[in-house]
């Protein structure tokens, strides 16, 4: 390996399996941890950061923000038992300064933890048979998975192998239970079989779902699995996409996102040893000497697909079949489905995945519902969540503790289905522009405008995140808004409801007083010119970058 590797690459072959400084910073009245421990926590599943609003209103300036951490769960295809959701809802209650969120990856994240209460955060979600390691890092991250509101028993089969694939990529150092939960420390760490030393040259995601079914954004992963089913609807195999991706960096054009691309199909028992080839490949040969361009991603582009597809090939001893991928058509998993087994189903819409009691008490009525009824959980791709396992008569009185609060499982109209925003400001040390405190602001000026065209029956997918690393996924959306600077937007058009094809941006740094007239012009250019027979993505692509910027 070159040895003009970047500082993260030293730190992480000298840290002693993950270990570094964090046990003696761990333990010590430091407020924070130091730089070189900081990145070492997010191995383990924690950012550090610090609040960047200089002052919320009504707040009293009392001197510089302590330091927090965000807290982020690793949870397998977003399963959770009603006893784990009743532990992470306690565990905000007592730790966290805004309640729980949602991911875009099926997990849960925690905000405001401080450094002296990681300790027993870390030990009580062990205590719920969960955990955080690897959730951050330069590692395989929580492995995401089709949702399954209807008991579909071929959806059910992808349990076992979305839980296999986890275990088989979580680290192997004994690290985290040294540190965070008093573990007795080993006399000689081993090399990781899967990571050795240095870990990945960057983070790593793998997707599992089925054919027709994109429920997790296949294309936006380093890994996707799409399975088929045998004519007694048995798992017979997977078809294989690598290379996905949404990061970028404005202004620099070698930077890009990236649609996973297909490699072709494999039986089933190729699972493990595939997902394990991509995972060396992109190990040995990804680049470890500029974290910007680490993804596997920028190293297809540098090798080739057919390059990677033989190496590959040659690591797992199988050769990849050629066979037609059936088209996606992911079903809606919002609002009360009935499932195979005559139990039923909810599936509840929150926006931007944020579950704190406010105006409305939503996190307090979903403990009560899931606690009460003891139903399951399953966390979705798109901030969402679906409650599982619910006895017919016992419709009635959840509804009627709904009403009884305010509270709707179904989003407000159809445009919110499906919206997406990053956390961003004022906890993401990234963001360059607001996301989620801005989504219901912009999401209402898109609705005012649909409205006004009578355009809902075609309400595209729209995405906000406040800087360009993309996760909320704003590159494949229909409308995409990636922000630049504080209170400016970089406009996305052309994007596709399955997550099939890229957006191109038509406008650099709009304002966001600026966005109801771009959205009117926009989407009124779009209804002159047919917009009840083509979806927003669809026009976009018909008509070009450069006359829809023209309209801006």
């Amino acid at each position: 390996m070159s040895q003009e590797k970047s500082k993260i690459e030293f730190l992480k072959e000298e840290s002693r399996g993950l270990r570094g400084t964090l046990p003696e910073e761990i333990n010590s009245d430091a407020p924070r941890f130091t730089g070189n421990a900081e990145n070492l926590l997010k191995f383990h599943g924690m950012y550090q950061y610090k609040d960047r609003d200089k002052k919320k209103p009504g707040e009293e300036s009392t001197g510089p923000k302590p330091f927090t951490m965000m807290v982020r769960g690793r949870i397998p295809g977003g399963r959770l038992t009603w006893q784990q959701w009743v532990a992470w809802d306690d565990i905000a209650s007592r730790y966290a300064n805004a309640g729980l969120r949602i991911t875009t990856r099926q997990s849960l994240q925690l905000h405001g933890v401080l450094k002296a209460n990681v300790k027993p955060v870390l030990k009580e979600i062990r205590a719920a048979l969960s955990s955080t390691t690897g959730a951050c890092g330069d590692v395989v991250r929580n492995v995401t998975q089709s949702v399954n509101p209807w008991g579909d028993p071929r959806l059910a089969q992808l349990d076992e192998p979305a839980t296999r694939l986890s275990k088989h990529f979580t680290v192997a150092s004994n690290a985290y239970f040294e540190i965070f939960l008093d573990g007795e420390p080993v006399v000689e760490e081993i090399e990781d079989p899967i990571y050795g030393k240095a870990y990945l040259p960057r983070k790593f995601k793998i997707g599992l779902t089925a054919v027709g079914n994109n429920s997790i954004d296949i294309y936006a992963q380093d890994l996707g699995f799409a399975a088929t089913f045998d004519h007694k609807d048995q798992l017979e195999g997977y078809f294989v996409f690598v290379g996905g991706g949404m990061g970028m960096s404005h202004n620099d054009t070698e930077t890009h996102p990236r649609l996973a691309e297909l490699l072709g199909w494999i039986p089933q028992e190729a699972l493990v040893p595939v997902a394990e080839a991509v995972v060396f490949t992109q190990r040995d040969h990804g680049n470890r000497e500029n974290r910007t361009f680490a993804r596997l991603k920028y190293l297809l582009d540098k090798r080739g697909v057919e390059w990677f597809k033989n190496e590959v090939s040659q690591r797992a001893q199988l050769q990849f079949e050629d066979r037609p991928l059936p088209p996606w058509k992911t079903p809606s998993y919002l609002g009360w489905i009935e499932a195979r087994d005559g139990t039923l189903s909810l599936g509840f819409h929150t926006l931007s995945g944020r579950l704190i009691d406010s105006d409305r008490p939503l996190k307090s009525a979903l403990r009560h519902i899931i606690e009460t009824y003891q139903t399951s959980v399953q966390l979705t791709a798109e901030q969402d969540l679906i409650l599982s396992g619910i006895r017919p008569q016992d419709k009635r009185a959840i509804e009627t503790w709904l009403d009884s609060h305010g509270l709707n499982p179904l989003s407000p109209r159809k445009l919110y289905d499906r919206a997406l925003t990053c956390v961003a400001l004022p906890t993401c040390m990234k963001a360059l522009a607001e996301s989620e405190r801005v989504g219901p602001q912009v999401f209402g000026q898109i609705q005012e405008v649909l409205d006004r065209y009578e355009l809902n029956e075609k309400a595209p997918t729209v995405r906000i995140t406040g800087c360009p690393n993309g996760c909320a996924r704003p590159y494949s959306a229909e409308l995409g808004l990636v922000g630049q600077m504080p209170g400016q937007y970089a406009i996305f058009l052309g994007g596709e409801p399955e997550g099939q094809r890229l957006a191109f941006k038509i406008k650099d740094k709009v304002k966001i007083d600026d966005l109801p007239q771009a959205f009117d012009r926009i989407l009124g250019f779009w209804k002159a010119e047919g917009g009840r027979d083509e979806y927003l993505g669809d026009f976009a692509q018909r008509i070009g970058a450069e006359r829809l910027g023209a309209l801006l």
